[in-house]
């Protein structure tokens, strides 16, 4: 008697071969120099564009067409069954209106969301009732909206730290520093943080002055943030002057000649003043009288000049003698202006 090892089929009831035999029926291969495979067009799929799960080299003896939602094909993932023979297309519990399939199993979406990101599972039925499952991926990602820029300081002194936030509405973006319109070189003075959306500065430099950005970006789309101008002054001992020393000198000298000249001026008015008045004074006290006439005046600082006129008769036609010429001093007044 030969061991029950021995026999090939021992351990195995007919149940168990008829069980394998539909499994080989259900799930089957295409040959693998025709396998079908789906890709996504485009990779990466921006919300309210057009996107296409497309098959290639579908089998030429295919019956049907199913598409599933999801990782598992249940009937209540069905998007969309199409049958070659008769062209006719059945949507399923999760048809949502915008898919198309086409004879070749492409499936088409109009107008993505970001919920239509995920699997999705085809079902090929050949005309031997023969089925194969080919899976395929849908990556949707929202636009990125412009991110905004923000400084802990925009003007700061040299030596001093400053902190730059680049703050985003979307998620799982990255974010590219700029500086100047050029992408921003890292020194030891600079260190960002763990998801790049915080920039500091510390120490600063003079050569940190200058316009900064920061850029979102995603598979599908990028935005860049309005620039910040950061300005760098020398510390409070450099800028309290704001000139150099030779300047200030200068600008010392010239206030206190300007002063000097102000004060020679004022003080010659004074004394030309003082002084001429006075020499008036001396003048018509000590002058004496030229005539038996008493002339009084009053001084209001006039200045006095005498004239000296010769005044004779004429002469008479007669041979008389010429009387002596009499002489009268005139005094005249100017009046200062």
């Amino acid at each position: 008697m030969e061991p029950p090892s021995a026999s090939p089929r021992a351990g195995r009831g007919p149940w168990q071969e008829l069980l394998l035999a539909v499994s080989l029926l259900a799930f089957w291969n295409p040959p693998t120099t025709a396998q079908v495979t789906v890709e996504s067009v485009p990779p990466n799929a921006a919300e309210g564009k057009d996107a296409l799960l497309r098959v290639l080299n579908l089998p030429g003896d295919t019956a049907s067409l199913t598409w599933f939602k999801g990782e598992t094909v249940l009937p209540t993932h069905k998007i969309l069954l199409y049958v070659i023979d008769t062209k006719i297309t059945t949507p399923g519990p999760a048809y949502s209106g915008r898919e198309t399939i086409y004879p070749n199993g492409s499936l088409l979406f109009q107008n993505i969301t970001l919920n239509d990101t995920g699997s999705y599972i085809l079902q090929i039925i050949n005309q031997k009732f023969e089925t194969a499952l080919v899976r395929g991926q849908l990556q949707v990602f929202q636009p990125v909206s412009q991110p905004l820029l923000t400084a802990s300081n925009t003007t700061v002194t040299k030596d001093d730290s400053v902190v730059l936030t680049c703050s985003s509405n979307n998620t799982g973006v990255s974010i590219q520093w700029f500086f100047n319109g050029q992408i921003l070189t890292l020194t030891d003075r600079m260190k960002l943080s763990q998801d790049n959306s915080t920039l500091t500065i510390d120490p600063v430099r003079k050569e940190d002055a200058g316009k900064y950005q920061c850029e979102v970006s995603n598979p599908v789309s990028s935005n860049k943030s309005d620039p910040v101008r950061l300005d760098v002054e020398d510390d409070s001992t450099e800028q309290s002057s704001g000139l150099p020393p030779g300047a200030i000198a200068g600008i010392v000298i010239g206030v206190v000649a300007g002063v000097a000249v102000i004060a020679a001026l004022v003080y010659l008015q004074y004394f030309r003043k003082t002084g001429g008045a006075s020499d008036l004074r001396d003048v018509t006290e000590h002058k004496p009288s030229a005539s038996n006439h008493t002339h009084t005046f009053q001084i209001e600082e006039v200045a006095y000049s005498s004239l000296n006129f010769n005044v004779q008769e004429p002469k008479k036609s007669t041979s008389a003698s010429s009387s002596p010429a009499a002489t009268e001093t005139v005094y005249s007044e100017v009046q200062k202006k």
